[in-house]
């Protein structure tokens, strides 16, 4: 129980309206350093959880172990600050605006799911949000720094859920007005996958990743009373930038012009080999060792040359070697060594084919 009346009388009436899918304030201020969470509970569908396995469908799965009540809570190393996102894509930086491709509130409520994924190099074993339409949108992941001073003064709200082992989707379905959370950067939409508060002695996260409602509560309240603020990390859905490409053939060899969609950050030689376009130019003139193949993505062959017509301003610098190789050549770029969409920007390109076989050149 706990020493405040009002809190032990919310939290019971907490208790007594959650299968009518009511809110309520839960207010612990005497033993959370002024937490303030506005939470609101809604289920509007379960969860059926996705096998993160190419060719496997959909399945109702038990909670693997890192989602367990003991590692819950745990001690962990200070987040890095990235309040921008986009961290997957080549060349973004502070100073870019990834918040041009964030979905609305209702396209992200109806996008997210969860996964089930093995445990790879780069994390563990276990559930993790992702997005249905994995061709056009992707999750990225963003922390903020909030005042606990006053509340944080965060809506949330179960999308999906209803299982036994408490696993589920809580999103941030608003903002309270005058709370901390109101001017941070957190937006209704996220999905809260940690908390953390910077002790004096040590940090202690509070991993709340696909969690239902309840085990998201949970986790929030159980945070330790130290600590003037806390590190939000959150996941959101954003669309992938474009890049519209027209790609011109050399006037002889008879081909219309083709017309490409390229995603922000894709390899030029790459995406236009997967799309069947030929780039060996028999006139090229190879810095390498010779011979009638191509390097092999090294840079030296050239062989795989294009010009660029319109939209250089899309492409990542080019390197030391690639600059020397065609110096006398501004317009021109190394494919495989392009990269489309540097920098998240989304526009239009249009690329000459074997430029050497235009007579313009």
């Amino acid at each position: 129980c706990h020493d405040s009346e009002e809190m032990c009388i919310v939290y019971q009436q907490k208790k007594k309206e959650r299968d009518g899918k009511h809110f309520c304030i839960i207010s612990r201020e005497k033993h959370h350093g002024n937490i303030k969470v506005k939470m609101m509970m809604k289920l509007t569908r379960p969860l059926v959880l996705t096998l993160g396995f190419v060719g496997m469908g959909s399945t109702f799965v038990p909670l693997p172990s890192p989602h367990n009540r003991q590692a819950m809570m745990k001690t962990a190393i200070s987040l890095q600050y990235d309040s921008t996102g986009g961290a997957m894509l080549p060349g973004v930086d502070e100073k870019t605006d990834m918040n041009q491709y964030n979905l609305d509130y209702e396209s992200s409520v109806e996008e997210w799911t969860a996964n089930v994924l093995p445990k790879t190099l780069l994390q563990e074993e276990g559930i993790y949000l992702g997005v249905k339409d994995k061709k056009n949108l992707f999750v990225d992941t963003l922390t903020f720094v909030v005042s606990r001073n006053g509340g944080l003064g965060l809506e949330l709200l179960e999308i999906a859920g209803g299982r036994e082992d408490g696993v589920g989707i809580t999103i941030v379905s608003g903002l309270v007005a005058g709370g901390n959370s109101i001017d941070s950067g957190i937006l209704p939409g996220d999905s809260i996958v940690s908390i953390q508060v910077e002790g004096k002695d040590n940090d202690t996260t509070a991993s709340t990743e696909c969690l239902g409602y309840d085990l998201t509560i949970d986790s929030i309240l159980s945070l330790p009373p130290d600590g003037e603020k806390v590190i939000i990390k959150v996941k959101r859905v954003r669309r992938k930038p474009k890049v519209d490409v027209v790609l011109q053939y050399p006037p002889d060899s008879g081909e219309e012009d083709q017309y490409l969609e390229l995603f922000a950050g894709e390899n030029l030689r790459r995406a236009m080999l997967v799309r069947g376009v030929r780039l060996n130019d028999a006139l090229a003139l190879r810095f390498d060792s010779g011979g009638t193949g191509d390097c092999g993505s090294e840079g030296t062959c050239a062989t795989c040359v294009v010009g660029i017509m319109q939209g250089g301003h899309l492409m990542n610098p080019m390197g030391i070697q690639e600059e020397q190789i065609l110096v006398n050549n501004p317009r021109w770029r190394m494919a495989c060594k392009t990269l489309v969409g540097y920098g998240a920007r989304e526009g239009k390109m249009i690329i000459r084919v074997n430029p050497r076989q235009w007579n313009d050149r």
